[in-house]
């Protein structure tokens, strides 16, 4: 009984398919631009993206210049954004605004431009080109937009997307120390404080910091010893007034009497 049922079942949706199908082809087929535009928006209406977009492709050079071609072209970028292919989709929403730039959806796409980026940006573990770039086009929108209701949300953004920078150079500083790399480490973690003087990661930062540049002294030669040893005992001393209360101290405070004897010696 099962079965027969199932089959039943598969059979209806298979010729219900054929049936959709086959009227879709006749509508692609159909040499009647306005019907195919208006079957377009249907199509984009009930979610089936895919056959908006061809027709859409189809009817496009046909209303160029007209009130309609605004609309393809809003729907066609909104198309690309709802199958989740941001990429795409940014690159037809900012279309959109320099094609259309006096439309009052102007302003709309040009922020879904730089989040659509947003969206595409990776996990920091990955490569973080997409976020570089997502943060220099909500940077754009912001400074194209000055006065527009979405600044709040854009600078919320790009915050999110600065914090994952950080998080991945803060990854790859630990890597290093972690790799006995202490040269690349000291580097890497000063140019994490530096770019980004109010990081979430600081306190961390600067106690690795300090760690790296001990151990950094201690396997150089002895002419360098001394300078090196320095750097450690100078950030030892920016952390402990900044952090005076930091679960780290007794580790940096160790550290620092051992610089100092070093330097001593």
């Amino acid at each position: 009984m099962f079965k027969k049922v199932l089959t039943c079942i598969l059979t209806i949706t298979f010729t219900v398919a054929l049936i959709s199908c086959s009227k879709y082809q006749r509508i692609q087929k159909n040499q009647d631009y306005q019907y195919k535009y208006e079957k377009a928006i249907e199509y984009y209406d009930r979610e089936d993206y895919y056959r908006a977009l061809n027709l859409f492709d189809q009817v496009m050079p046909f209303f160029r210049g007209t009130k309609e071609a605004e609309t393809i072209s809003y729907r066609y970028a909104y198309a690309y954004y709802n199958q989740k292919e941001y990429i795409l989709a940014s690159y037809y929403f900012d279309r959109f605004a320099k094609t259309f730039p006096r439309s009052d959806k102007a302003e709309e796409c040009a922020f879904m431009t730089a989040y659509c980026k947003y969206l595409d940006s990776p996990i920091y573990k990955l490569d973080q080109t997409n976020t570089v770039e997502a943060i220099k086009g909500l940077q754009l929108f912001a400074n194209a937009y000055p006065n527009s209701e979405r600044i709040e949300q854009c600078n919320e953004l790009i915050d999110e997307l600065r914090e994952k920078l950080q998080k991945k150079e803060f990854e790859i500083a630990k890597l290093y120390l972690k790799m006995d790399r202490y040269k690349a480490a000291v580097t890497s973690f000063e140019s994490l404080l530096k770019e980004y003087p109010d990081t979430e990661f600081r306190e961390e930062a600067m106690f690795y910091s300090i760690k790296a540049y001990y151990f950094y002294a201690s396997k150089s030669v002895k002419s360098k010893r001394k300078e090196r040893y320095l750097e450690a005992v100078d950030i030892y001393n920016d952390f402990v007034i900044m952090y005076p209360g930091s679960d780290f101290n007794k580790d940096v405070e160790y550290m620092y009497n051992r610089a100092i004897k070093e330097m001593e010696n």
